[in-house]
């Protein structure tokens, strides 16, 4: 049942994809008038020459295009001038046809582009934490550009196939309809050898598409982690995996080509075998149906041209086909309503700092809590820490805090508000991150540091840079502030990457600051900039310092120790530090 609906032709995604021409009314109109144009000038040739050629041939005065002797040259070249015009015209709406076919095309997924893109960055962690990364860039790049097709080489293209095929057999039974219906005799073998031939190149396109994922996925993942690769001396397995998986794609290539390389050629002899039907009845019944010598080319040339559009029109509708399996895919995604509500109305751009949970329960997944009832408060301007083993909840109190999720009970505020009630974006740029997985894009340090916002100039990162101490560090790099740090940023280490999320952070000057695991995985002189910077930065500002390193938080106001997901204690530095049998104190005890 389910492989039959997978081969049923939707046409409501159709309908949806062709809903994204309406802003492009005019291309759209032009290209259906111009596909109807061509479909309907292709008969004009075979016409012409069927008359040129029969005003040749006839040498009765009782013969069809009869001209006398003397009339004819003029007749001739008056419709070669003609047939000549018929081409020149051809070749003109052919261009124009193409051209704006496939603009018509690139515009619109350009627009769709946009669109999923647009919606992806709304999307909650929690899509992205499902959703491969490898799925995501295919649906926006390779998916989307199948679209194009669908507009350059399907729908258009195939009713204007349709439609020269109707005219074409029309002008072939109005012409000699017992000629006619010999000559089309093997049509009906032709449909089902195209019927066929779709069906079976359908499903190795399929194929070879996920061979063409997998090869991908393959690829990118293990030359990011080649490091890993090398280090364990895995080359020659991982070569193997990915001998196997070559295998499977070429092998569905070959799939592909072999239903080619039958199809053609019985497109060819079908086409052969009615010529030879055509010749065989034009010889039999030249005199009883008053064949001439214009109407042999003619139908020579209808059936050729009749057989053509029929070829492609197999290899259109499976192109049309794929077309919709990606759109299918691409709204997916656009209709993905895992989006964090932007129904916030009050500004968070002068607040305080004031952070409050209050009894919040949050899972990743159903009801497997990881934040399980906490409370706690947090007042402006203090610095607060927040320590536990993993996995007891930490990191997770960020996201919540900066609406990467949504908390399943109880309420977060800040400055008494709750947090769906301001601005998404403004909640946002008001809590300032630097995450334990440090992310740089690849570019310069300059533009990791800004993100491109024009509001922040280099004179005022490079003041930043130096107000928390690593200005000398970036200055001391190959090109300075422009230093290119490849994807990833690769080529500075885990520390420096560091030291740069921490300008990054600081430059926006949020009233809430956290730093995330954020000296886990440095050199102790890069640990004591942290330290410095971090004391400076706590001024006038909410500070939440996530740590396992309890040199780092000397400086906190107040401590949280948490423990699968609840508090289990917490309070100033000096009380936890003379609880007797505490967690905290015997967290002193062993360093």
């Amino acid at each position: 049942m389910e492989t039959k609906k997978k081969n049923q032709f939707n046409f409501k995604l159709l309908k949806r994809i062709l809903s994204y021409s309406k802003p492009y009314k005019k291309l759209f109109f032009l290209a259906i008038a111009l596909t109807l144009m061509l479909s309907s000038l292709a008969i004009v040739r075979p016409l012409l020459i069927n008359k040129m050629l029969n005003c040749i041939g006839a040498v009765n005065p009782s013969d069809a295009g009869y001209l006398p002797d003397s009339e004819k040259a003029g007749f001739i070249n008056y419709m070669g001038l003609i047939l000549l015009g018929v081409l020149l015209t051809e070749a003109l709406l052919q261009f124009t046809n193409i051209y704006v076919t496939n603009l018509l095309g690139q515009n619109i997924i350009k627009d769709l582009r946009l669109q999923v893109y647009t919606h992806i960055l709304k999307l909650k962690n929690t899509y992205f934490d499902n959703t491969p990364v490898g799925t995501l860039v295919t649906r926006a790049i390779s998916d989307i550009e199948s679209l194009s097709d669908v507009f350059s080489q399907g729908f258009i293209v195939i009713c204007g196939d349709i439609l020269m095929l109707i005219i074409f057999i029309t002008a072939m039974l109005l012409k000699n309809w017992a000629v006619a219906l010999v000559t089309l005799s093997t049509i009906p073998l032709l449909l089902i050898a195209t019927n066929l031939f779709k069906n079976g190149v359908k499903k190795t396109f399929t194929e070879v598409r996920n061979a063409v994922a997998s090869l991908n996925a393959f690829t990118n993942e293990h030359i990011s982690g080649m490091r890993i690769v090398q280090l364990f001396n895995r080359e020659n397995a991982e070569y193997e995996k990915f001998k196997e998986i070559n295998q499977k794609h070429k092998a569905a290539n070959i799939r592909s080509i072999w239903y080619y390389s039958v199809f053609f050629p019985v497109v060819e002899i079908l086409s052969a075998v009615s010529i030879a039907l055509f010749i065989w009845f034009a010889g039999l019944k030249s005199n009883e149906y008053n064949i001439q010598l214009g109407d042999i080319t003619f139908f020579i040339m209808m059936i050729n041209m009749v057989f053509r559009p029929i070829r492609m029109l197999a290899d259109r509708l499976n192109t049309l086909q794929m077309g919709i399996v990606a759109s299918e895919r691409v709204f997916n995604v656009i209709d993905t309503n895992e989006i964090i509500p932007e129904s916030g109305t009050i500004s968070a751009k002068n607040i305080k700092g004031l952070v409050e949970f209050k009894n919040v329960w949050f899972a990743y997944k159903g009801e497997d809590y990881v934040i399980k009832g906490i409370s706690f408060t947090i007042e402006a301007g203090e610095t607060v820490a927040i320590i536990g083993a993993t996995g007891a909840g930490k990191s997770s109190i960020i996201n919540l805090l900066s609406r990467f999720y949504e908390i399943n009970k109880g309420e977060i505020l800040i400055d008494g508000v709750k947090l769906p009630d301001y601005h998404l974006n403004e909640l946002r740029e008001s809590v300032g991150v630097v995450l334990q997985d440090v992310f740089l894009f690849s570019g310069s340090i300059l533009n990791n540091i800004t993100l491109h916002n024009p509001l922040i100039t280099e004179e005022k990162v490079i003041t930043a840079a130096k107000k928390i101490g690593i200005h000398e560090f970036i200055a001391g790099l190959p090109g300075g502030y422009h230093y290119n740090v490849k994807e990833r940023g690769a080529m500075l280490s885990a520390g420096q990457r560091q030291l740069v999320a921490f300008v990054r952070a600081y430059v926006y000057d949020p009233p809430i600051f956290v730093l995330d695991e954020a000296t886990s995985s440095i050199d102790l002189e890069t640990e004591k900039l942290i330290q410095k910077a971090s004391i400076e930065l706590a001024k006038n500002r909410t500070s939440i310092i996530i740590a396992h390193r309890l040199s780092t938080i000397h400086h906190a106001n107040k401590i949280i120790v948490m423990e699968k997901g609840e508090i289990i204690e917490q309070g100033k530095t000096s009380e936890l530090s003379d609880k007797v049998d505490g967690v905290y104190k015997k967290m002193l005890e062993l360093i």
